[in-house]
């Protein structure tokens, strides 16, 4: 039986610009059949993956090295995941140390810090703070020969103390570019008011991941296929070389259509039309 059959909505489309899809976006469906939706991803066209939900030596239940097998069964690479790592935060480095393995198996390039909880990020100093702990951490991923990255939500950008400065510049700022790059998720940036093209113009290159997410015009709290929505990645990807990125990330975190279904749409939008 062929995927069209069982799968009848995907279609072949160009892999020439590899896309990936950050799997939080099936997290209520990934840990029931993992091994079957990397094989409905491989169809869909999606050479990469973004992990998420490394816990207690295991992704849903596989160890790194099984997991690995799987993405070499569906001709899928990783070239980041995102992992909790808190613990930096503190300055405590075994945590992140037990990760640059994990990732050294999985073939991983970054290390991504997917957010900051809320008790550490209350003043300036706090960030600073938080940029000089993500340079210490950011070496030792360095001696590994792995890259440490932080992905933002929408909060790193409200005003702090003199109402001028915001968290997100605050680590651009204080990070070490040649240790620490950014994993920029355009759509908090754009429901926190920011339009991302001027972040790409003022810290060229320190953006090597994007999250491509896109918002729903009647309700920017919720996500939409890629190019239904209001943001306008057309002009934004005229900036791509700028933002110094290498890997194009797709998230959608709620559908109002079959997962899959909306997946494949996003993906040939993105394949077709922006990295075309």
């Amino acid at each position: 039986m062929s995927s069209s059959t069982i799968f009848p909505f995907m279609n072949l489309f160009s892999t020439q610009n590899l896309v990936g899809i950050q799997l939080y976006s099936l997290k209520e469906i990934i840990p029931n059949d993992t091994k079957l939706i990397f094989k409905k991803l491989s169809l869909v066209g999606f050479k990469e993956i973004e992990t998420y939900g490394y816990s207690n030596g295991h992704f849903w239940g596989m160890r790194a090295e099984e997991l690995k097998e799987e993405l070499i069964k569906n001709k899928l690479t990783t070239p980041s995941g995102h992992y909790g790592l808190e613990s930096v935060f503190y300055g405590k480095l075994d945590e992140l140390k037990e990760i640059i393995e994990v990732a050294k198996i999985l073939n991983q390039k970054y290390v991504v810090i997917p957010s900051i909880p809320s008790h550490l990020r209350k003043s300036k100093s706090d960030y600073i703070g938080i940029a000089e702990k993500l340079n210490i951490a950011g070496k030792l991923c360095k001696q590994s020969g792995l890259k440490l990255a932080y992905h933002n939500h929408a909060f790193e950008f409200e005003a702090l103390d003199d109402s001028k400065t915001n968290g997100y510049e605050l680590l651009l700022e204080h990070t070490n570019s040649d240790i620490i790059t950014f994993e920029i998720d355009i759509y908090w940036v754009v429901r926190a008011g920011i339009n991302p093209i001027a972040l790409f113009t003022k810290y060229p290159g320190r953006f090597k991941l994007w999250h491509i997410k896109d918002m729903d015009k009647n309700n920017r709290e919720l996500n939409t296929e890629i190019g239904s929505g209001n943001i306008d990645f057309q002009k934004m990807i005229l900036y791509k070389e700028k933002s110094g990125v290498e890997h194009f990330t797709l998230e959608q975190e709620n559908f109002e259509i079959d997962p899959f279904e909306s997946l494949e749409k996003s993906y040939k939008y993105i394949s077709r039309t922006l990295l075309n």
